[in-house]
């Protein structure tokens, strides 16, 4: 189990849980995690995290096939600028690693923006807290789980 998956046990939300065989020389984890699930990108969404001129930090979930729009999110987080944060600073601050963080379940808790398309659909997936295993929820149990809130932050 994961920080993730122990949290969605607790609060009981509705859940499912996915895993592959991760392969180490992938190019694009959520694109890896897209194709061996047989997924829609679109539903598959990657957790980044930026960091404001504040030395904030953000966490900003997108589909996989897309890219994190930093100026849209300093707008939606109110802040002057954002860049993506030191990988050192991410792991420390949610305790995951790279390619295998979760919106849920991380150390700190930090303001959490989702990409608004999310909404489009009936269940999206994230990470569930390592690579090679993603958690299946509706977009509503994510923001409420993370305290998230929606924003058009992701481009395609």
């Amino acid at each position: 189990m994961t920080p993730a998956l122990d949290l969605l046990k607790k609060v009981r939300a509705e859940h499912r849980i996915h895993s592959y065989e991760h392969d180490p020389k992938a190019a694009s984890y959520g694109l890896e995690a897209a194709e061996k699930l047989g997924l829609d990108p679109k539903r598959v969404f990657k957790t980044l995290l930026a960091s404001s001129e504040k030395g904030e930090l953000l966490v900003a979930v997108v589909p996989v096939g897309g890219s994190l729009d930093l100026k849209a999110l300093a707008q939606a987080a109110g802040v002057k600028k954002c860049e993506m944060a030191d990988p050192a600073a991410a792991q420390r601050s949610t305790g995951y690693l790279l390619g295998g963080i979760s919106p849920l379940g991380q150390k700190k808790r930090l303001r959490t923006f989702i990409d608004q398309s999310a909404e489009a659909h009936e269940t999206i997936h994230v990470s569930a807290g390592r690579r090679g295993l993603e958690v299946e929820l509706a977009a509503a149990v994510l923001a409420e789980h993370t305290q998230g809130k929606f924003a058009d932050i992701g481009r395609e």
